[in-house]
C-alpha cells in the first residue's frame, strides 16, 4: 500500500467516523424531542463546540505538530534513526505535549 493509497483510506476513514458521529447525534436529539425531554442540556455553555477553548486547542494541536515534523527531521538527519520512526515519536510526542498543556491552561482558567 503506497503513501496515495494510505491518504485516501486515511480521508474516508474520518469521513465515515464524522458521519456515523453527526448521524448518531441527530438521531438522539430527535428521540429526546419526540419522547418530550428536556432540550435544555443542548443549550449548556460548557459543552465543547467551536468556541475559543476549541480554537485554542486546536492552534497548540497545530503547533506542537509543526515542532514534531521539525524535531523528527533534525532527529532523522543527526541519528541513525529510520524516517518513520523519527518524525512519527516526534510528532506524537510534541502533539501530545501540547494537549496536556492546553488542559492545564484551561483548567486554570475554570477557577
Amino acid at each position: 500500500m503506497g503513501p496515495g493509497e494510505t491518504l485516501i483510506a486515511l480521508i474516508i476513514g474520518v469521513t465515515v467516523m464524522g458521519y456515523m458521529f453527526f448521524n448518531g447525534r441527530h438521531k438522539e436529539r430527535m428521540a429526546i424531542i419526540q419522547s418530550g425531554g428536556n432540550m435544555s442540556i443542548f443549550d449548556s455553555k460548557k459543552r465543547s463546540g467551536f468556541g475559543r477553548a476549541f480554537t485554542l486547542k486546536l492552534g497548540m494541536l497545530f503547533v506542537g505538530v509543526a515542532l514534531g515534523i521539525l524535531m523528527g527531521e533534525f532527529l532523522r538527519t543527526n541519528t541513525n534513526m529510520a524516517d518513520g520512526a523519527a518524525y512519527m515519536s516526534m510528532i506524537l510526542l510534541f502533539g501530545g505535549l501540547s494537549l496536556i498543556l492546553n488542559y492545564m491552561i484551561e483548567k486554570r482558567g475554570d477557577n
